[in-house]
């Protein structure tokens, strides 16, 4: 399913009885809001650029393991002059009540320089977190509202939906450090990327200081999807992530009540 099909079905049925049901190459996305705790299940591709010219690639999944506990995986691989980085981050979460609450991260990078491999485990039964780089839990205070590397993005999604436009999180990064991530909506605005124009809200990293610069951007009309991210140090980029495909994947079963309403056209 296209970014471009995506967004024509969703306005030609967003009247229709069961409000914005998507049917392409038979494949079906059920809005959230009719399924409620269910997330969208999907796979991603990204082009990552540095002033103007693309790098490297990168891919995005998200897929419902069982029950509650879902999986994000973030890949990407990197090519600029002698320089290479491929790197594979995947936060395994439970999803309910709109609350994403992450069990494992794990990361593994390789490419120029050393080789590196992270995990980090949340165990909320006895409060700790561990790191495989450890013997002993993180001295890290526990919080239920903890996230990780990239869980917290699905958070970002989940809040989005709801009309928030501020947000914190005591978050332990891949290294086992914790600290507080905050952001904030500046604005709507429209984007101009592979996939074509897309209208997003662009949200932004807020820092101690402003050496360092990090924003993000979100389309609603693709249930909030990060179409974009940018990155800057100084002012300086650092480097961009632009969507080139979104593909729905693996659909929650319908409810048995509605199954039979649902006749594509």
């Amino acid at each position: 399913m296209t970014k471009n099909n995506f967004l024509h079905t969703a306005r030609t049925t967003q009247n229709k009885k069961l409000g914005a049901w998507l049917v392409c190459a038979g494949t079906l996305l059920l809005p959230t809001s009719l399924i409620a705790g269910e997330l969208t299940q999907f796979q991603a591709s990204y082009d990552i650029l540095r002033k103007g010219s693309t790098h490297g690639k990168a891919e995005r999944t998200l897929k419902k393991l069982n029950n509650d506990n879902y999986q994000v995986t973030y890949r990407s691989d990197i090519e600029w002059m002698i320089f290479s980085d491929s790197r594979q981050e995947s936060s395994t979460f439970r999803f309910a009540n709109n609350k994403v609450e992450p069990i494992k991260y794990a990361m593994i990078r390789t490419g120029t320089g050393p080789d590196k491999e992270y995990e980090i485990n949340f165990d909320r039964q006895t409060k700790t977190v561990t790191s495989n780089s450890s013997d002993y839990p993180l001295k890290c205070q526990w919080h239920d509202n903890f996230q990780d590397g990239i869980s917290y993005q699905v958070q970002v999604r989940e809040g989005l939906k709801q009309g928030k436009t501020r947000f914190s999180f005591p978050l332990v990064d891949k290294k086992g450090n914790c600290r507080d991530y905050d952001f904030e909506v500046v604005e709507t605005e429209m984007i101009s990327l592979p996939i074509g124009n897309v209208e997003a809200i662009k949200v932004k990293r807020l820092y101690d200081n402003d050496k360092r610069q990090a924003l993000a951007w979100f389309a609603p009309e693709m249930d909030f999807m990060l179409v974009r991210m940018w990155k800057g140090e100084k002012g300086v980029e650092q480097f961009e992530v632009q969507m080139n495909s979104f593909t729905v994947i693996n659909p929650p079963v319908l409810p048995a009540e509605i199954k039979h309403d649902l006749t594509p056209e």
